[in-house]
């Protein structure tokens, strides 16, 4: 039985499958709920509905980001855990996530895939839905641009980060019906894709941007290398 986590915004996703049936959750965080609170709850309810036990979990999938530092730390530290424990991992992008999301919205063509990075800016990334790949390296612009950046493409962005995007985009952003549920399925669906693909272990998270410690105290991260600092880009 493979867990799936994503944990990059705002809402807690976990997924279990082995492999002929799954079973899916969500559930939205708030101060008092964060992602660290509810996500092992969350899997145990997850777990006992599907008769089944943490012994059974045999491997870990993981969003590794780009997203919120410390919901992202919580999905990817979980999963550390199980590898600790001996189980395999694998990670795998924001990005995709919402790819595979999508793709029964658009069948074909090149889809920018946008999320909120905070502070006025946005991370994207395109993504062939013939291939389902990116065709680039995501990158991090400020909100300002996208409209520039993404031209006339088709685009997609969490209803959430939607809104505050009407204003600046020429055109309003690809209809996915039932959000949730497509981002469930897609989670499931990389449970299965991601276990043919060479383990993961560490996982290295993708942030695209520092963390507000690196902001209001530079001098503290100078020790690090790129790769701690600002994760793995995909």
């Amino acid at each position: 039985m493979i867990l799936g986590i994503d944990t990059a915004t705002e809402w807690v996703h976990l997924a279990l499958d082995d492999g002929q049936s799954s079973l899916a959750r969500r559930l939205l965080t708030s101060p008092d709920r964060s992602a660290s609170v509810v996500l092992l709850s969350l899997a145990d309810e997850l777990l006992q509905e599907a008769g089944a036990h943490r012994s059974d979990i045999k491997g870990v999938v993981t969003c590794i980001g780009p997203g919120g530092f410390t919901s992202l730390r919580v999905g990817i530290a979980t999963s550390e855990g199980f590898g600790i424990l001996g189980l395999p991992t694998w990670g795998f992008s924001a990005f995709e996530l919402r790819a595979f999301s999508i793709r029964r919205s658009l069948q074909r063509g090149i889809v920018y895939i946008v999320m909120d990075g905070q502070r006025r800016e946005a991370f994207l990334q395109p993504w062939d839905m013939e291939q389902m790949s990116a065709t680039e390296k995501a990158v991090k612009v400020p909100t300002t641009a996208l409209s520039s950046v993404i031209g006339d493409n088709d685009w997609w962005t969490p209803e959430r980060f939607s809104h505050q995007l009407t204003s600046i985009m020429h055109s309003p952003p690809l209809a996915v019906e039932n959000e949730g549920r497509s981002t469930l399925c897609a989670l499931t669906e990389l449970c299965r894709i991601c276990i043919n693909r060479p383990v993961e272990n560490p996982l290295i998270p993708f942030y695209l941007r520092e963390t507000d410690a690196e902001v209001n105290f530079p001098a503290a991260s100078h020790h690090l290398q790129d790769i701690h600092r600002q994760g793995l880009a995909r």
